[in-house]
């Protein structure tokens, strides 16, 4: 039952953040394009429900091509990125605006559309990209009993990861919080993690 009522709350809190937010949709694309060139929206694909994939949405907060950037060009900062659980302390991808919408969590508000779509919800385990399951499951072999538990739900807006340290959680503890959100699924755990997200997104400024 509560699947079909999170659905409804998803959708209609969707609505009403896109409406309290217009500026942020008239005002961030202008500095993206005044940063850098390249789209303003970025599109990478992702694993949701059911392990399908799906195109999620972000604000360009990289250079143009920061995926080949990494994986073609610089092998180095590919290895380091694999050895820190897919993530760089100090990406030189990062464009300077780009900064600042991470720092604010704001490059993460396209995801709203995949909200409204029904690829994700506004909570919900992380958003895994598949090559990161499929390195980092080998990589640790005890995380594979997680990744069935976590394809239960649809990824989130925000998650348990989220409101525990963002990215100072580790892969390993990362799965763990996910697929245990995943077993326990209920409104009392979402409206926690709803009430803590604006601390956790506060605590990065």
């Amino acid at each position: 039952m509560y699947p079909y009522f999170k659905r409804l709350i998803d959708f209609s809190l969707s609505l009403i953040l896109l409406v309290l937010f217009l500026p942020i949709w008239l005002i961030v694309p202008i500095l993206i394009k005044l940063d850098s060139t390249g789209p303003i929206i970025f599109k990478h694909r992702r694993v949701g429900k059911g392990g399908r994939e799906f195109e999620m949405y972000k604000f360009r907060s990289m250079v143009d091509n920061a995926h080949d950037y990494l994986h073609h060009r610089d092998p180095d900062l590919l290895q380091q990125f694999k050895a820190s659980d897919w993530k760089l302390a100090d990406d030189p991808r990062i464009t300077p605006i780009g900064r600042v919408l991470r720092s604010t969590s704001i490059d993460e508000f396209p995801q709203v559309i995949n909200v409204l779509m029904g690829d994700m919800s506004l909570v919900g385990p992380r958003a895994y990209m598949q090559q990161e399951l499929k390195e980092q499951t080998h990589k640790y072999p005890q995380t594979k009993k997680y990744i069935p538990m976590i394809y239960r739900v649809k990824p989130g807006l925000s998650g348990p990861w989220q409101v525990s340290g963002r990215n100072d959680v580790p892969f390993v503890k990362r799965v763990e919080l996910d697929a245990a959100y995943a077993q326990t699924l209920g409104f009392a755990s979402d409206l926690k993690i709803m009430c803590k997200t604006p601390q956790a997104m506060l605590s990065k400024w």
